[in-house]
């Protein structure tokens, strides 16, 4: 009778902290101090799996920090993820009690009801966290957000696509910044991007191309020529691209948001336990709270990202194989 008990109680408990949905998913905090508050993650790009690795980071927050945390996805007709739907972001309606939004998206074509949600989020004046191709997060309505408040849209890659990665260096004057507390040892094996932040903008991190995709490698020499700006030709890592940055972006009706960008994001990067840490760091920043001297961003659930590239998201995935405690299926191949 004790052991039924015990596991009716279990069960309990684990639906305390863990709701799911047929197109959402919510993770429900532990005790923390996130507490209270509502982060929610808006994924949807085709090439660097943030389905895989926002969950992740939401299982962190939710479970390491106390935040409740929900993960908004693109799906098919099915109900299956499908990060190549544009037209798709599941349960918009989370957005109205947004504390927060950390997102990584390219290219979406939201329809007006679901840019209402969005829109009404950020004229809060939430924190907003921006990773990789958030950048250029839209087309339609909504294009020209990654300038306009990320404070970067697309330019370029910067290095070898898919053979040089991206080292962390910080920017000399931001040692002392809360949000790069504990912070060391980034590397990103997505490459680095061209970007060229405005003048209001607090550069954290550059980016360090290296000559291959492995943590160990070196920083390369040569020289490239400039998409953007004066188009010159220069050293690749003299200076280096900028790759996390902080800015205030203000809305038209005065709201303010804290903002943080970040051109690294891909679900491989987040390996890395120090672009974790920043990310984490940049959370609590944003909703001036105190930051940790050192975050605990020890996975959850065993991680395992797929490597990025175009069509290699994984088949017949639905919001609910994120759930805390089950090991993401491999799905379906491209044949």
């Amino acid at each position: 009778m004790k052991k039924i008990f015990l596991s009716i109680f279990t069960l309990l408990l684990s639906v305390l902290h863990i709701q799911s949905a047929d197109d959402h998913i919510v993770y429900q905090g532990k005790t923390g101090p996130g507490k209270g508050k509502h982060i929610v993650f808006l994924s949807g790009d085709e090439e660097y799996r943030s389905e895989e690795g926002l969950p992740m980071m939401a299982k962190i927050l939710s479970q390491r920090h106390g935040f409740k945390c929900t993960v908004l996805f693109s799906l098919n007709e099915q109900g299956e993820i499908d990060p190549t739907n544009q037209k798709s972001l599941s349960h918009p309606q989370a957005l109205d009690s947004a504390d927060a939004i950390i997102m990584l998206l390219r290219f979406r074509k939201w329809g007006d009801a679901t840019n209402k949600y969005f829109n009404e989020a950020c004229n809060r004046g939430v924190p907003i966290i921006g990773l990789r191709t958030s950048t250029h997060a839209f087309n339609g309505n909504l294009r020209g957000f990654g300038k306009r408040v990320l404070g970067e849209e697309w330019v370029n890659h910067w290095g070898g696509h898919k053979r040089e990665g991206c080292r962390g260096a910080i920017e000399p004057g931001a040692e002392k910044d809360p949000i790069l507390n504990g912070v060391s040892d980034v590397f990103a094996d997505s490459d680095v991007y061209e970007a060229y932040p405005p003048a209001d903008a607090r550069i954290l991190m550059r980016g360090l191309v290296t000559d291959s995709l492995k943590p160990d490698s070196k920083p390369v020499t040569g020289k490239q020529k400039r998409r953007k700006s004066d188009k010159k030709l220069q050293d690749v890592n003299e200076p280096a691209m900028a790759v996390a940055w902080t800015r205030k972006h203000k809305w038209p009706n005065g709201k303010t948001s804290h903002i943080f960008t970040s051109t690294m994001g891909a679900a491989t990067d987040l390996k890395s336990a120090g672009l974790r840490r920043m990310i984490v760091n940049a959370t609590y920043a944003g909703l001036g709270m105190k930051v940790p001297k050192e975050a605990n961003v020890d996975y959850v659930d065993p991680y395992k990202p797929t490597f990025y590239g175009f069509h290699t998201y994984r088949r017949g995935i639905k919001p609910s194989d994120h759930a805390l405690g089950k090991i993401l299926p491999t799905g379906q191949k491209k044949k």
